[in-house]
């Protein structure tokens, strides 16, 4: 297993799935280890993945200081893996809540980044808030599913304001395009390899400051690639698509009847998108 070491010394682990150029890839959770992210449909057989374990998360080594989960400061860890990696630029594609990391290390080191894919991403670090409304409207996109009934009624509580932990629970359906044995399993590993410390720390107050990073994302001049799925209860095409806006040079694309989790819903959709706009 191959490791670096951070800024303060302790180890981080990646894994390399492929050959050719590198992407470096940034999973979510938030503070999730890559292994959900497999092989991303098979991408790995365009390009080299680099698959990033977070601090405190899968073979990375756990910090002293839980405030080093804090998302705004992950970023020294990922620019001590591109020095480690000896790249001058990278190609950088974060998932989910991975995303909110890689816009602020773009922010931060704009001329180490030659292309970004922002694959179905979280917006805290840019300050776009999805509605509760807009999140019931593309749920309700599913109503001919068999779990629909029982999964909406645990969003409408959520919406409203009354959630439990069963309701958290029930709506996991919604975060793929098919509910079926393979996407049922995949959230259930997924489950196993989040650090709930890590998380709860990721957000915290000071992680973000949406003016200043979108004032150095309108600045930003290479290739971005934003994807959405179509169905996505947590990163809705609509928002996505606003979040494009704040690239000067970005690709905004909807993969149809996708989740959360594109390239499980189609791989061989995703990986034409993804491979296309990496060249």
């Amino acid at each position: 297993m191959p490791t670096f070491s951070a800024p303060d010394g302790i180890d981080l682990a990646y894994h390399e799935i492929g050959e050719g150029v590198p992407v470096v890839c940034l999973p979510g959770g938030p503070m999730q280890d890559s292994a959900y992210l497999g092989e991303l449909g098979g991408l790995s057989a365009h390009r080299q993945l680099i698959m990033v374990d977070p601090r405190g998360t899968g073979q990375s080594a756990i910090p002293e200081d839980a405030d080093s989960y804090r998302c705004d400061r992950l970023v020294d860890d990922i620019e001590a893996l591109r020095v480690h990696l000896g790249l001058d630029r990278m190609d950088l594609l974060a998932h989910s809540a991975g995303a909110n990391l890689g816009v602020l290390y773009t922010a931060r080191y704009p001329d180490r980044v030659s292309k970004l894919m922002l694959i179905t991403p979280s917006t805290f670090a840019v300050g776009i808030v999805p509605t509760g409304e807009a999140r019931l409207e593309i749920a309700r996109l599913r109503k001919d599913e068999l779990w629909f009934d029982a999964a909406f009624a645990a969003l409408e509580a959520i919406v409203a304001g009354n959630a439990t932990a069963d309701s958290w629970k029930a709506i996991d359906p919604f975060f793929y395009g098919r509910w079926d044995a393979a996407a049922q399993a995949h959230q259930a590993a997924g489950d196993a390899h989040r650090n709930n410390e890590a998380a709860a720390a990721f957000g915290a107050e000071g992680a973000y400051d949406p003016d200043a990073t979108r004032a150095a994302l309108a600045a930003f001049n290479a290739p971005v690639l934003l994807l959405a799925g179509e169905v996505d209860l947590n990163s809705m095409p609509s928002v996505v698509a606003e979040f494009a806006e704040l690239f000067p040079n970005a690709e905004f694309v909807v993969q149809p009847g996708a989740g959360h989790f594109p390239w499980l819903d189609d791989a061989e959709r995703f990986v034409a998108t993804t491979a296309t706009f990496l060249g």
